[in-house]
């Protein structure tokens, strides 16, 4: 697993406006500990609210790596933000970045680096030995949070329940399986870029066998009914083995992300299927809570929607954003 030191700077670049800096803002909420502030280039638009630093203060306030925050069209590395990167490896820095384009193939890069006994780390792409998984029982708790849609939570949720079961004085770890999530985490694997018959695998890689009473909670990506991803999704849900699943949902969409002729499934459905792939590996792996995306409504509205599905669903339903996962933590088996 590819361990970044931090603390951190997080580099927004040029970054147009604030969902151009997702990375780093996700970082930022959910680490602010770990980061010693932000560097932006003259015209960017976006702001995580760190203090604005430069790369010679900030290494001397204990930062060590520098990690690009922005997540662009295409995934570029821009050319426009070379100089800075490569001041960061002179000035005694990692690097970590989750685009698609490499820092280890950009060659002022990786020789920079490579003469200076920096590390470049492509979150993107694991360089790790992977098997096929094996589905064979391991010890300990695991918790995969799934979805109806992809983009609907996952994430978020994952690391609302961490931060829950910490706060109780549990034996809880987020594990990482995409590059946002990663470097949150300091570690992890991007599954989304293994090669399919390695997922569940690599799942089982990410979460070995534990004691009893720790609990791994593994971030989910995609869904089973979305045509696009269900792959990965499946692989997750075979790897993890979990003990517990939290369905994740976004309550106004009508129709899959990305896919405008793909209606939503049912939230009974997606239970339904879920559960039953889920028990290849864990005979008793069953949804246990619903987290909600209530974004879109006011806080009447929003508890309303909640009600409704709890009704629906008769498992206990919240937003984790702003109600906490404390009743998920709850439900836990």
């Amino acid at each position: 697993m590819m361990e970044i030191q931090h603390p951190y700077v997080l580099f927004l670049g040029d970054a147009a406006d604030h969902l151009a800096a997702k990375t780093a803002d996700g970082v930022a909420r959910w680490r602010p500990d770990w980061c010693v502030g932000q560097l932006r280039l003259p015209g960017c638009r976006a702001d995580t609210g760190l203090p604005d630093v430069e790369l010679k203060t900030a290494y001397r306030d204990g930062a060590r790596t520098l990690l690009v925050g922005v997540a662009n069209r295409g995934g570029i590395i821009s050319e426009e933000w070379l100089a800075t990167l490569l001041q960061a490896l002179d000035g005694g820095y990692d690097i970590a970045c989750g685009l698609h384009n490499r820092l280890n193939h950009i060659p002022r890069l990786a020789e920079r680096a490579a003469a200076l006994g920096r590390r470049l780390f492509d979150v993107r792409h694991p360089e790790v030995e992977l098997a096929v998984g094996n589905g064979k029982p391991r010890t300990g708790k695991r918790l995969l949070t799934v979805g109806t849609d992809c983009s609907s939570g996952k994430m978020f949720t994952a690391l609302s329940i961490e931060r829950e079961m910490k706060n109780r004085g549990m034996a809880a770890d987020f594990r990482a399986t995409g590059q946002t999530g990663i470097l949150i985490a300091g570690g992890g694997i991007c599954v989304d870029a293994v090669v399919a018959d390695f997922i569940a695998g690599a799942v089982e890689w990410l979460t070995p066998a534990t004691d009893d009473a720790h609990w791994d909670l593994i971030e989910g990506q995609g869904s089973l009914f979305h045509a696009s991803y269900a792959g990965v999704s499946l692989g997750l849900l075979h790897g993890a083995q979990a003990d517990a699943l939290v369905m994740c949902h976004e309550p106004t969409r009508t129709h899959m992300r990305g896919l405008p002729d793909a209606a939503l499934p049912g939230l009974a459905e997606c239970i339904a299927l879920n559960e039953r792939c889920g028990r290849l590996t864990n005979a008793a792996c069953r949804v246990v809570g619903i987290s909600v995306n209530t974004a879109a409504f006011d806080d009447t509205g929003a508890e309303r929607v909640l009600r409704g599905i709890e009704a629906e669903t008769g498992l206990p339903t919240v937003d984790a954003y702003r109600q906490g996962a404390a009743r998920l933590v709850d439900a836990l088996p």
